[in-house]
């Protein structure tokens, strides 16, 4: 089976409707962000979904911190021009490699990321550029400005954004064109949509790169109580996944199922085919083959008008799951 191609924004990024999510192949510094990391088989998951035609990945310098980066780069060790890379950078890592939690935007540190982001790599250019979170203390034209240098330098391919609103797209867009915003969306995350920003982005033809679009593993349907989740797993303090939300989000996701199963596929893949027919690339994360094969899988399906009605109605936009982020990650959303 090939995957379908598609155009990602109207600047000339050429990717598969599918991408795949690199970060929880790596652990991270302050515990697991999913549960424990296994690089072998994560590797073994980038080359499985190059071989169907997957060959979009999406990390970043914070994943690990750094750690995550180094992971591809053994991966596509040989094979650098097969891939196409988004890599990202802003939450601000200082010369220890550790992270501040401070978001920076600013000139000096925009070359310096990337410098040390395609070191990790070990390559000389990456194609897609995201500023991770929008830094409030920097005029986001400063940001774009420098990250529009490391495009002529040849060492950026197309630049993007992580978790903007309409009007910062709009300004970035202006100093120099942006090729993809990334946020968070799903059925059960479609915030994006209620602020108008996938109508601003289409308007500007900018693409949408949809992250953690099974709801964090919620529409994956492997998740029945908070007992599923690893301990020191970071969704235990997502208010989505706190008791008053967590079983009538299961509700929805039983509904769901159900209508997977009468379509002979998993409720994973239904929600990955509902996103994709909407013209929006979702990045599901994963670390096993399985799963990326189950989820390259998704993107032959067709869903007729009806279909996409009939999921739409079992969580109507505007639905209430839960916040995706605890308060200070909600903080950092533009």
């Amino acid at each position: 089976m090939e995957i379908k191609k598609t155009n990602l924004g109207n600047q000339g990024l050429v990717v598969p409707v599918i991408g795949l999510g690199c970060m929880g192949m790596t652990g991270f510094e302050e515990g697991h962000m999913y549960g424990p990391a296994d690089e072998k088989e994560a590797i073994a998951t980038i080359h499985r979904s190059l071989e169907l035609g997957g060959n979009f990945l999406d990390t970043a310098d914070l994943y690990g911190p750094l750690k995550n980066e180094q992971l591809i780069a053994k991966a596509i060790q040989g094979k650098r021009e097969k891939y196409i890379i988004a890599s990202k950078f802003g939450w601000e890592i200082d010369d220890n490699n550790k992270v501040t939690w401070a978001i920076n935007g600013q000139k000096k540190y925009v070359k310096k990321a990337l410098e040390r982001s395609l070191k990790n790599l070990g390559t000389d250019y990456i194609d897609l550029y995201y500023l991770h979170r929008l830094d409030k203390n920097t005029p986001v034209e400063e940001t774009v400005e420098a990250m529009s240098e490391l495009v002529k330098e040849g060492k950026v391919g197309y630049l993007g954004l992580s978790e903007v609103s309409s009007e910062t797209a709009r300004r970035a867009h202006a100093v120099h064109p942006i090729t993809a915003v990334q946020s968070e969306y799903s059925l059960f995350e479609r915030t994006v949509e209620e602020r108008g920003v996938l109508q601003t982005l289409d308007e500007l033809g900018i693409g949408f790169v949809a992250y953690s679009p099974l709801g964090r593993g919620f529409l994956s349907g492997q998740i029945r109580s908070i007992d599923d989740l690893p301990e020191n797993d970071f969704r235990r303090a997502i208010p989505r996944f706190q008791q008053e939300y967590f079983y009538k989000n299961i509700e929805l996701v039983q509904a769901i199922e159900q209508m997977a199963s009468a379509k002979n596929v998993t409720s994973s893949q239904l929600a990955l085919a509902w996103i994709i027919s909407k013209g929006i690339l979702p990045i599901p994360g994963t670390k096993r083959t399985k799963y990326v094969e189950q989820n390259i899988a998704a993107t032959a399906i067709e869903l007729s008008p009806d279909d996409l009605s009939k999921l739409e109605s079992i969580v109507p936009l505007g639905t209430d799951t839960g916040k995706p982020y605890d308060e200070f990650s909600m903080g950092l959303i533009d």
